[in-house]
């Protein structure tokens, strides 16, 4: 392991919770018209609270501005100045737009996808510390496996055409996403949670309510403490 990865006192052990998408660019729209962005920073908001609570001390939230490509960048380039020994980047998932269809919530014209359901963990091949990134990724998917979750089966089908990716656990639901910048471009371990559809109509109030978040921030800070406390019960102090 590199040196990054033994760095794990708890209450020195910087974490970046990436908060996916920005208020300008707002990601995936719910099939109740609510913004990914939205999602995302409601469930970030309790990890954080989540890793502080357990110890986690330096645990800090990344909050984004400006459009899509250009945030991205700008997310890595603070994640990297901050000098975080993990980045963890939050998103909620969407489908493909051939699998969507028209509906009517309160109104409004909106779509919906009840075809797929479930969270997925990513990780890029291209980062620097990739093992590292796969077994943090595990880690995820093993908790919300633990949780009684189920990950989203349709990245490894065909019918994902170009939205396709390689299925590294069929146990825990991490997959292989080479091109994601955020996932890339850092300079310490990283994996990307898609924590559920917010296209599903049913999965969208489950992500909406507070005891599905409860669950997945205790997820996410239980996969945290396994993946710090074998390093610092073997070093100790630095």
């Amino acid at each position: 392991m590199k040196p990054v990865a033994t760095r794990c006192e708890p209450s020195k052990f910087r974490i970046v919770l990436d908060v996916g998408h920005t208020a300008e660019s707002e990601g995936a729209i719910s099939a109740r018209n609510v913004s990914e962005f939205v999602f995302n920073l409601r469930l970030a908001k309790q990890i954080e609270q989540k890793l502080k609570a357990e110890g986690f001390a330096e645990t800090r939230l990344l909050l984004t501005e400006g459009k899509a490509r250009r945030s991205l960048f700008k997310r890595v380039a603070t994640a990297n100045d901050l000098r975080a020994d993990l980045l963890l980047s939050i998103h909620h998932d969407s489908v493909p737009n051939k699998f969507l269809e028209d509906w009517e919530f309160e109104g409004k014209k909106s779509r919906f996808s009840d075809r797929f359901s479930g969270y997925s963990v990513f990780v890029s091949r291209e980062n620097p510390d990739f093992k590292t990134s796969l077994m943090f990724a595990e880690l995820i998917g093993k908790e919300m496996k633990a949780q009684g979750l189920e990950y989203a089966r349709q990245y490894s089908q065909p019918i994902m055409g170009r939205h396709q990716r390689p299925l590294l656990n069929r146990e825990t639901g991490v997959y292989r996403y080479d091109e994601l910048i955020v996932l890339r471009k850092t300079r310490m371990a990283a994996a990307l949670l898609e924590a559920g559809s917010i296209i599903n109509r049913d999965e969208e109030l489950m992500m909406s309510s507070p005891e599905r978040r409860d669950i997945i921030s205790s997820g996410v800070a239980a996969a945290v403490k396994e993946f710090c406390e074998p390093r610092w019960g073997m070093l100790g102090p630095l």
